[in-house]
């Protein structure tokens, strides 16, 4: 099949209603100003630790690593060609830099009706103390397909990426985004996905190591009855920024979303930024959805903004609903547990490992989750003692 003709790549997008937490996209770099922390996107982010890459430095290099193929990596597209671009349209600056910097998209594409039982692995790395690295990857996943698609990234840098997921009718894809930077690194991205009738889809962003992670999760449907959830965990560490906005535009009937983050910080100017934004359009009608966002303070010094928000245009809807929580560590758990023999540390990482746990065991990745589960302990052993 030739790349401009691809079964699912969309004509032009629907108009967009402007969202109160959520821009109109462009890909003129022109339309995304610097921003100067007025504008209610970047109120939250510091903005000193993006000047570097807003000062236009040279280029860096991103290491691509497919550490399992199945043969569904297609031909690399430009802008415009194919998919690309026929979902994801930039929403801030960085998004934009993003698309302008990365002139080759990596194209993964899943076969329609095939089953893909081993998880598809793309690791991204950097290694560059003054260059800013650019990447783009378009993931299609075609009609009755199924697949867990694992990215990974790390190193050392500034990074900006973005992520174009079309999950196409009745097809069940998952998409797991793991940040674990050095100290000193930095990562914005866009993710954007249009899920079509009958499709199920699941994001998971896991972030970790880094000093700032800034990530825009986005969803819309091409079709009634489409679903779509979003997970998120995150470990918050002294002098850290880790930041995720998510918007769902539920834009056709009978549609559901599920959004379920879960961090937890330690140490002084550890922050955290949970922006979670639903729009339900007038035709929307008979959709459900609900977001939760939770934070688990571990120390004194740490700050945690939780911004949960509905926009909604019609009643006829099934349910929709938001819940926000930022709460110290729960001194009756950790007493019960002392009083079972078991040490302040050892108390502390069961308690947190069981905040984290339920939500971890959705990845469905077991290497994948383990790897997080230990993670988290090293953190819990680097923290501020109680």
């Amino acid at each position: 099949m030739a790349e401009g003709n691809s079964p699912l790549a969309a004509g032009p997008l629907e108009t967009r209603t402007v969202s109160h937490l959520h821009p109109a996209g462009s890909f003129d770099l022109a339309d995304h100003p610097e921003p100067t922390g007025r504008e209610e996107i970047w109120r939250f982010t510091p903005l000193d630790q993006l000047q570097p890459i807003w000062a236009d430095p040279a280029a860096a290099a991103v290491a691509v690593t497919r550490t399992s193929d199945q043969g569904c990596w297609a031909e690399p597209l430009s802008p415009g060609q194919g998919s690309r671009g026929s979902v994801l349209v930039p929403v801030d600056r960085a998004a934009a830099l993003a698309s302008a910097r990365a002139e080759r998209a990596d194209h993964l594409r899943l076969a329609a009706g095939r089953r893909y039982d081993q998880p598809i692995r793309l690791d991204l790395r950097v290694d560059s103390e003054t260059g800013l690295a650019a990447h783009h990857l378009v993931i299609e996943a075609e009609a009755g397909s199924s697949a867990t698609v694992l990215l990974r990234h790390g190193g050392q840098g500034r990074y900006l990426g973005n992520v174009e997921i079309v999950v196409g009718p009745s097809a069940q894809l998952t998409v797991v985004s793991i940040q674990d930077w050095r100290p000193g690194s930095s990562h914005l991205g866009q993710h954007e996905a249009k899920v079509h009738p009958k499709a199920s889809y699941r994001h998971i962003a896991v972030s970790l190591g880094g000093d700032l992670i800034r990530l825009q999760n986005n969803v819309s449907y091409a079709g009634a009855s489409g679903a779509a959830e979003l997970l998120g965990v995150y470990f918050c560490d002294a002098g850290q920024h880790i930041e995720h906005r998510l918007f769902v535009d539920h834009n056709h009937p009978k549609g559901k979303s599920l959004a379920d983050y879960r961090g937890a910080l330690q140490g002084r100017r550890a922050h955290a930024v949970w922006v979670g934004d639903v729009l339900i359009r007038s035709r929307a009608q008979g959709i459900e959805t609900y977001e939760s966002n939770k934070n688990l303070v571990l120390s004194d010094g740490c700050r945690a903004d939780s911004v949960p928000n509905l926009e909604i245009e019609t009643g006829d809807i099934v349910g929709a609903g938001h819940s926000a929580s930022t709460g110290r560590f729960d001194d009756e758990q950790l007493f019960y547990l002392r009083s079972r023999g078991l040490d302040p540390d050892e108390a502390r990482r069961l308690v947190v490992r069981g905040f984290f746990a339920q939500l971890v065991a959705r990845i469905g990745v077991p290497d994948v989750e383990q790897v997080l589960m230990d993670k988290i302990d090293r953190e819990l052993a680097t923290g501020p003692a109680l």
